[in-house]
């Protein structure tokens, strides 16, 4: 209500209690300035009244709401179910125009208005996990994958029409190596070396690929921050050296990084140091949203975000946004620190209770020092002696191990036996699920992701020892 609302209402209820009303709304109101106004997480969390008052206010700004719209249009956000419209708050304009993602929308100011405040706000929540040198920021309404190809189709037009080639430091993860292919360019496969236990990138590889390939027929690097142990992440800030000295591009997998400070300080790192065109993340992994968004970053050097806005075919859901930027009130920056807090001392907690257990198993929990979210252990004592038992007997007795767990309701582990191979995109691996053709160990990964609780480790831990001490028994 406004104040000539309220004015009236004086009238029919008492002054003082319609008073002690207007200072409520003002308060309300006053968070919604503020926030307008510092374009910032707000330092406080939002009560969810708070943040649906506010999409209310938007939604009441898009055509399809006004009370005396007649649309006439192809598309005019028409939703026949109730639920649905309820469901999307009553957006149904998407986001973007035809010829830009981003762009406003004429017919729909409160859309537009929260795509920019999503932007804004995700930029800040980079900032505050530790990504430094963010300068531009769009949210699309696609996973990790698509984002990466459409980043990398934006990259393919700044290059040479020579460059069809992309170096990939070898993570065995399928979606990233489909969206290479997804663009119509070529990957070429840098092996991993292993350093102990820990898989790292051969630097020398890459270099020795971009003397033979050329520069002018590379499109870039792209490597990868966060992965599954015992992989540990790439050497980034070698990789944008190189890149920059070479003149090629250079794209960050971050896929589930930003909840890492150590991963968001070597991406920052890497882009004061040297090339880094573009950092994509996912929002489901970092965020605790649906899946369905992903974020691009880029540096102040690089014009890679508004190429990919450019470059989006049509319009796009606004969904995703909308789930972000719910969370984002929601959590506020403290509560935004908070999860970032938790998540980095879950990871000591779930170490040291991996540590335990594989003690007690006779396995160990793998050295990865580059990894501060993945953790392994080993599952060596499952594997038959090799002189009893023939390689994909053994793999098969391993991977048994990993639908054990799934059936005692744990998941999101990764159960890896030695002996597998996999054809990707048309490319033939070796050990594939282990980062590189022979793995000492099979072995089985953990990650200590954002909002997993100490109580879910202790269960799984609980489980891991039962699981492991069943099959050992039955196979005895």
């Amino acid at each position: 209500m406004n104040a000539a609302n309220l004015s009236l209402a004086s009238s029919l209820v008492s002054s003082a209690y319609i008073q002690q009303g207007q200072q409520a709304l003002a308060a309300r109101s006053k968070l919604v300035t503020s926030l307008l106004s510092q374009r910032r997480m707000p330092v406080h969390g939002w009560d969810d009244a708070t943040i649906e008052m506010l999409l209310q206010d938007i939604a009441s700004m898009d055509s399809n709401n006004f009370l005396d719209n007649v649309g006439v249009g192809e598309r005019e956000a028409r939703v026949a179910c109730s639920l649905v419209a309820k469901r999307h708050y009553r957006l149904a304009h998407g986001m973007g125009r035809s010829g830009d993602v981003a762009a406003e929308q004429p017919k729909a100011a409160g859309s537009s208005l929260l795509v920019k405040l999503t932007n804004i706000l995700t930029k800040h929540a980079l900032l505050m996990a530790g990504m430094l040198e963010v300068e531009a920021v769009t949210v699309l309404p696609v996973a990790t994958g698509m984002a990466v190809t459409l980043t990398l189709l934006a990259m393919k037009a700044a290059r040479p029409k020579t460059a069809h080639y992309v170096l990939w430091p070898r993570i065995d993860q399928q979606t990233c190596l489909k969206a290479v292919v997804s663009a119509g360019l070529e990957p070429i496969v840098i092996q991993n070396l292993l350093l102990g236990d820990q898989l790292s990138t051969d630097m020398e590889a890459i270099v020795a690929q971009v003397e033979k390939l050329g520069a002018a027929n590379i499109v870039c690097v792209v490597s990868t921050t966060s992965c599954f142990a015992p992989r540990g992440a790439d050497k980034v800030v070698e990789i944008a050296k190189l890149c920059s000295n070479a003149g090629i591009g250079h794209i960050i997998n971050n896929a589930y990084g930003v909840q890492s400070a150590a991963l968001c300080k070597l991406i920052t790192s890497a882009s004061r140091k040297g090339r880094v065109d573009a950092v994509v993340q996912s929002t489901d992994k970092n965020f605790m949203v649906p899946v369905g968004g992903a974020v691009i970053a880029a540096g102040p050097n690089s014009s890679l975000v508004e190429a990919v806005n450019k470059n989006y075919p049509g319009r796009a859901s606004l969904s995703p946004l909308l789930d972000l930027l719910m969370t984002l009130l929601h959590w506020g920056q403290q509560g935004w620190e908070r999860v970032l807090h938790d998540r980095e001392e879950l990871f000591t907690y779930a170490k040291q209770q991996l540590d335990q257990v594989a003690a007690e198993l006779g396995e160990k929990v793998l050295n990865t020092p580059a990894n501060p979210i993945s953790l392994a252990v080993t599952l060596t004592r499952l594997h038959p002696a090799r002189e009893n038992c023939v390689e994909q007997v053994g793999a098969k007795h391993v991977s048994f191990f990993g639908s054990m767990l799934f059936k005692r309701s744990v998941s999101g582990t990764r159960v890896v036996a030695r002996g597998i191979t996999k054809q990707v995109a048309g490319i033939d691996f070796e050990g594939f699920g282990a980062h590189c053709n022979a793995y000492p160990h099979d072995y089985l990964t953990v990650a200590a992701a954002v909002g997993t609780s100490q109580e879910e480790i202790l269960t799984f831990v609980a489980k891991l020892r039962q699981c492991y001490s069943d099959l050992q028994r039955h196979h005895s």
